[in-house]
């Protein structure tokens, strides 16, 4: 019978170890150096300012991952069952859009026309009484899996993230499966697009993101900022004179993983990180075989995003001028903010049922 039992947890732990080392997965991971963390030190040493954020109720919805304010200090707030919501500056909430996809970046074009990069959906534009039009799904024949974020240059043109030509957020179950596929393998196939709102016309202008985010356009128009999360990293893109096509470093090594990035309307940009970083994936970074492990390891035993309240300001430089963290995580997964018509701000959230609020003091 002991001898039975035996044979049994052997037979028992072969297949578990072939499970672990051979199990078909749908990653190819790439080999990279992650950047050693130094943590929240220097420029981001902890406070507790998002701590007391106050609650503004959404309806019942979940997840306001992005909000953006028109001219007449509407906010809309995009929400992860797929509504726009708009909140009046009297502070009225409404549906304003029954997206059926769903909407994470959002903006306010200055005829008054709402825009969002919606991950199901592509580009679209939501006009003054609501009805949705799919502004842009394919580019140069193929399509847009995972539309993230974006923003107006001078010129009318819309630019926006795709976060991932592999793994589409509607595909692989959704945005957050979607984005851990695709920064475990760190294949880099986010890329930035433009979109021509007279032609029609979808172009790709940059490739090899590795999970393409947050995009917010200069003071110029002559470049802007793009977030690379899988690199915990702000880039800038030159877009137009004789630098057009360069890209440059503005804020790298970063203790989470950046989000979303808004210009403020008090100079330079919001940035939101929506995790802390994960020890484990930097550890095994270098070894694709070790994160195909990773990978085969039940949900429950794989690295998590472990919330970490956090929103920083920089200017163009890229120089780290303030920030407002919650190391609790009361707000769990903050995506970014958006500056308030009085100067506080309007912070999002991956997972929150209410729109946080931190007011200027």
């Amino acid at each position: 019978m002991f001898r039975t039992l035996i044979r049994m947890l052997l037979v028992l732990l072969v297949l578990a170890i072939g499970y672990l080392l051979f199990w078909p997965v749908p990653v190819a991971p790439v080999a990279w150096q992650a950047p050693k963390s130094t943590g929240y030190t220097g420029a981001y040493v902890p406070n507790t300012a998002l701590a007391d954020l106050q609650k503004q109720a959404i309806l019942g919805r979940h997840g306001p991952e992005d909000a953006a304010i028109s001219s007449n200090g509407t906010i809309y707030i995009t929400t992860e069952g797929g509504d726009v919501l708009a909140r009046s500056p009297e502070g009225n909430m409404m549906v304003h859009a029954e997206t059926q996809g769903r909407p994470l970046g959002i903006e306010v074009d200055p005829d008054g026309v709402v825009w969002v990069a919606d991950a199901y959906l592509g580009l679209t534009r939501i006009g003054p009484d609501g009805p949705k039009v799919v502004a842009s799904q394919t580019v140069e024949g193929d399509p847009i899996r995972y539309a993230n974020s974006l923003d107006f240059a001078p010129d009318g043109a819309v630019w926006f993230s795709d976060a991932s030509t592999k793994f589409g957020a509607r595909e692989w179950g959704g945005t957050l499966q979607a984005s851990y596929l695709e920064i475990l393998e760190h294949g880099s196939t986010g890329r930035l697009l433009r979109y021509d709102p007279a032609t029609g016309d979808t172009a790709v202008m940059l490739e090899g993101i590795s999970f393409a985010n947050g995009v917010a356009m200069g003071p110029t128009g002559e470049w802007l900022l793009f977030v690379e999360t899988g690199a915990y990293a702000v880039r800038r893109l030159w877009i137009a004179g004789e630098r057009a096509g360069e890209v440059e470093d503005v804020l790298t090594n970063l203790p989470g993983f950046p989000d979303n990035i808004k210009r403020d309307t008090q100079g330079g940009f919001l940035l939101g990180l929506v995790s802390r970083r994960a020890p484990a994936a930097d550890l095994a970074a270098p070894y694709p075989f070790l994160r195909k492990i990773l990978q085969r390891l039940p949900v429950a035993w794989r690295p998590k995003a472990v919330s970490y309240g956090f929103i920083l300001h920089l200017d163009e430089t890229g120089r780290v001028t303030k920030t407002w963290q919650d190391p609790s995580a009361g707000y769990p997964l903050t995506t970014g903010a958006v500056r308030a018509v009085d100067g506080g701000l309007w912070v999002t959230s991956l997972s929150a049922d209410w729109l946080g609020r931190w007011d200027a003091r």
